[in-house]
């Protein structure tokens, strides 16, 4: 008889987005959360009592070294995660990274590197592109149902981070980066548009900080060129606020437009596509409003184990997210420089 496939997985970190992950590891028969290091023992202590984890370590080296997992869930902050990736990929332990990957591209290039000279998989938690309402639009791009697609615009308010108590409650580090916006936020949307639209050929980009209690910017306006001829505009502040009682699910509102029609989606998740010349038509898919974002962690997690089953190559490996970081670098070079700028490729 085959054994069931199964991974023991060990955990760094308890803030504020981990409780998503560690939620979503519950539902994944195959893996087991097997400890749990974070540097607030208490913190760590509620998290191993709501989601079943039974040790707990003061010193994450050790807990990679007495656990000997098949994979680490690394849900910290950035300027620690070279040195935890570096620790695993030494020791054969494959990785799943929370982004923002590093603070620098290079600090990023050196931890996909790494782990590729180790020969361990490494993917990056970007979960974004695993929200059902994109994967049913790339389902819809697929089937050519308005055709190929020629403009995409999301405009995102998140009214977060306006008053001198910004960030305090969920995310107060968020106040120290001396970027924000693009850096912590943006890059999902960077992804989620390669993902739509393919490779990006060049930005252009006005970022402006509104908040002075705060070190980074948290507006900005970008455009985007792509290399099959796309455009896209990320309209995106998290000062000003949204009309909907959930900004946080699908983070705004989208329009993409095609030579067949255009295609909408409101802060509720409702698609709409309506073909040229004819009444716009409701879609009907399935998603839920459970966990984070449409339960989007969860099928981020279920990709990574049935990855790790079959061989298969991550949506996020490193290597791929490395050319959103390139586009992040060049957005933050445009708004500077206040120019075009186009994205190197490898």
């Amino acid at each position: 008889m085959v054994a069931p496939f199964r991974l023991r997985g060990a955990a760094i970190g308890a803030g504020y987005f981990s409780p998503f992950q560690y939620e979503a590891w519950t539902r994944i028969p195959e893996v087991e959360i097997v400890a749990l290091h974070n540097r607030t023992e208490s913190k760590a202590r509620d998290m191993m009592a709501r989601y079943g984890i039974p040790r707990y370590y003061a010193d994450w080296r050790e807990m990679i070294d007495a656990e000997k997992p098949d994979f680490v869930d690394i849900i910290t902050p950035p300027e620690t995660h070279e040195e935890m990736c570096a620790y695993a990929a030494a020791r054969g332990v494959h990785i799943i990274c929370q982004k923002p990957l590093a603070p620098t591209f290079e600090e990023s290039r050196r931890i996909v590197e790494t782990a590729r000279e180790a020969g361990v998989r490494f993917m990056v938690h970007e979960n974004w592109r695993w929200q059902p309402w994109y994967r049913k639009i790339k389902d819809l791009q697929r089937t050519n149902a308005i055709g190929e697609f020629t403009h995409l615009y999301f405009r995102m308010r998140m009214g977060d981070g306006w008053g001198q108590d910004a960030y305090l409650a969920r995310q107060p580090f968020f106040r120290d980066y001396p970027r924000l916006l693009v850096y912590e936020t943006g890059v999902h949307f960077v992804d989620t548009f390669r993902y739509l639209l393919g490779e990006v050929r060049e930005v252009y980009a006005h970022l402006r900080r509104l908040n002075p209690v705060i070190r980074g910017e948290e507006t900005g306006q970008i455009f985007f060129k792509f290399h099959g001829g796309a455009t896209a505009i990320l309209d995106a502040n998290r000062y000003n606020e949204a009309e909907t009682e959930s900004p946080r699910y699908t983070f705004g509102e989208l329009r993409i437009d095609a030579m067949g029609g255009h295609l909408t989606m409101d802060f509720d998740s409702n698609l709409r596509i309506k073909p040229l010349g004819r009444p716009a038509v409701a879609v009907d898919y399935r998603r839920q409003n459970i966990n984070f974002a449409g339960d989007c962690v969860y099928a981020l997690q279920r990709h990574f184990v049935d990855c790790m089953k079959t061989g298969a190559r991550f949506e996020s490996s490193g290597e791929d997210y490395l050319k959103t970081l390139r586009v992040v670098d060049a957005i933050y070079e445009s708004a500077a420089r206040s120019q075009v700028v186009e994205v190197p490729r490898e």
